[in-house]
């Protein structure tokens, strides 16, 4: 029975038979030469749809798996780690850069996490979002991480998933002032994770230790 291909980034379809890939767009931000080639190769190969997904990606749907190694040579791109245990996306909204509600640069910071994390092994799956105001778009309060963005700075939130058993995240620090010291603190958390693994997202385990003894583990004090 055909299942998932982890190694090629290939998630099996509802007929059993053909894949979805997603190439790596950071934050959703690309260029038109990139969206030409996806075009180009789903022409090629024929997909069956094209699909702009929840993490700010674009799916080709209905590759065939004696296809897939050619595909991902003609897209010439990075795999979005669409499964597997790791960092699976930063889900970045506009912020500053073209919101007019934005107060904090959420692209530069959420790009700045996508370059150190995205695909990075865990001990479970991780999704993280930057927001660049507390409107919240890009979804901070459902995501392992979230990072929001205030008048003084960046909240950080922990524990949020929209899976089947969803939760809303808990707040960890507010109004961080830069993004070095976000950064700095996100580290923390990956580093807790990572030497307390118990294959489960960071919501369950801040359940089963309480927020308080969470943040003493992560920030000290």
């Amino acid at each position: 029975m055909k299942k998932d291909i982890l190694e090629k980034g290939a998630t099996l379809q509802q007929d059993r038979e053909t894949y979805a890939i997603a190439p790596h767009i950071p934050g959703g931000t690309t260029d038109t030469a990139t969206l030409r080639r996806i075009c180009d190769v789903a022409d090629k190969y024929r997909v069956q749809a094209i699909k702009i997904t929840s993490a700010q990606r674009i799916a080709l749907i209905g590759v065939r798996e004696e296809e897939l190694d050619d595909v991902w040579a003609d897209l010439a791109q990075p795999q979005g780690a669409v499964i597997g245990l790791c960092v699976r996306s930063v889900k970045i909204c506009p912020g500053t850069t073209c919101c007019k509600r934005g107060v904090q640069d959420s692209i530069g910071l959420g790009l700045k996490l996508d370059a150190i994390y995205h695909a990075m092994p865990l001990p479970g799956k991780m999704k993280m979002g930057v927001a660049g105001c507390r409107l919240s778009c890009a979804e901070v309060w459902v995501k392992d991480i979230g990072i929001m963005g205030t008048l003084n700075g960046w909240n950080i939130l922990v524990g949020g998933t929209a899976g089947v058993r969803p939760r809303l995240a808990d707040i960890l620090v507010e109004d961080v002032p830069t993004d070095d010291e976000v950064l700095a603190i996100v580290a923390k958390i990956i580093d807790y994770y990572r030497n307390n693994p118990k294959n489960e997202r960071i919501g369950r385990i801040v359940e089963e230790i309480g927020m308080d003894r969470f943040r003493a583990a992560v920030l000290g004090g």
